[in-house]
């Protein structure tokens, strides 16, 4: 059987997808495996072994849609469902199956508050997709690999990093999934020992900022590697302190103890840290406002003005999580 398994993006989104990998390369006899891709982030399954083939997506989605005719695909998994994805199964003809995004439900929470939300794991949602292929959550979380020549190696950081730091990172897609910069000088000050500052250029402006309120022990890695680089040394961290975000699924991929630092969303949108062989790894810090969620994605500016989803956090205990 040749299957296509289609999730365009992002970093996160991704990653939690790599249980369905494995599993259905587990339980499907002589399945033949393709992935399409954004190619931006081809680099997160490009080096699966589950993998047979990855199919990127640049700016032309017919010229994608062109190559996949061209593969005699016998159905399509469909992990992002949005409107790219039905052209991309529409052109195919093939079977197809679609995972439940939960539209309604996560409008029902984030404008009246009535929680229908199932408490269920995305991951779960992800291989109920698969479940009539005979596919079964094998409980062993989520997955990344980088290939030794794509690892960081730690002798080139400062010397004082070299035998363990804590990985901060912290970038987010929204604003309104971020702790505030002053948060962040603040939450890093607390924070004992070494620190690596994780994210990309766009989040280097705050990072200078940390390192300099904070001196010698932060180690600013904003924009200075790709995304297997910043996944590199998030997975030699010895603790992960992130925001609902990407970082946060990659540490859970490589089992790192994370403690996830919510804001306007919520962990119930089923997205929460996920390391089932290892639960008691996975962290989460969360402030009880009731205009949460108010979103199921998030904001450039708090919609109510006073963003106490983030600046009521508890920066104590949040750092206290990376002495331990």
């Amino acid at each position: 059987m040749k299957l296509l398994v289609l999730r365009f993006s992002s970093i996160g989104d991704i990653v939690l997808t790599s249980p369905v990998l494995r599993c259905v390369k587990e339980h499907v006899k002589d399945v033949e495996l393709h992935v399409a891709t954004k190619a931006a982030f081809a680099d997160l399954v490009r080096y699966n072994p589950h993998v047979d083939r990855v199919h990127e997506l640049n700016d032309d989605l017919n010229a994608l849609i062109t190559d996949l005719q061209k593969e005699g695909f016998d159905a399509v998994i469909d992990l992002h469902h949005n409107l790219r994805t039905s052209r991309v199964k529409r052109a195919l003809g093939v079977k197809a199956y679609s995972f439940p995004k939960l539209n309604i439900e996560k409008w029902l929470i984030v404008n009246f508050k009535m929680d229908r939300l199932p408490k269920r794991h995305i991951v779960d949602r992800y291989l109920s997709t698969v479940e009539n292929l005979g596919v079964k959550n094998d409980q062993q979380g989520l997955e990344l690999f980088i290939p030794p020549e794509r690892e960081v190696d730690l002798t080139t950081l400062p010397e004082n990093h070299r035998n363990g730091y804590t990985a901060i990172a912290i970038g987010a897609a929204h604003a309104t999934k971020r702790l505030t910069p002053h948060k962040l000088i603040d939450l890093a000050a607390l924070v004992q020992g070494p620190i690596v500052l994780v994210g990309g250029k766009e989040d280097q402006a705050v990072a200078r900022s940390i390192a300099s309120a904070t001196g010698g022990r932060v180690f600013d890695a904003t924009g200075k590697y790709d995304i297997l680089g910043s996944a590199s040394l998030i997975k030699q961290a010895r603790r992960v302190i992130a925001h609902d975000s990407g970082a946060m699924h990659i540490a859970c991929a490589f089992k790192r103890p994370v403690m996830s630092v919510w804001g306007n969303t919520i962990p119930e949108f089923g997205m929460g840290p996920y390391i089932p062989t290892h639960p008691e790894r996975a962290r989460i810090a969360q402030v009880d406002v009731p205009c949460r969620p108010c979103s199921k994605i998030g904001y450039e500016h708090c919609p109510e003005g006073h963003f106490r989803c983030m600046e009521k956090h508890d920066l104590a205990a949040i750092a206290t999580f990376a002495s331990e």
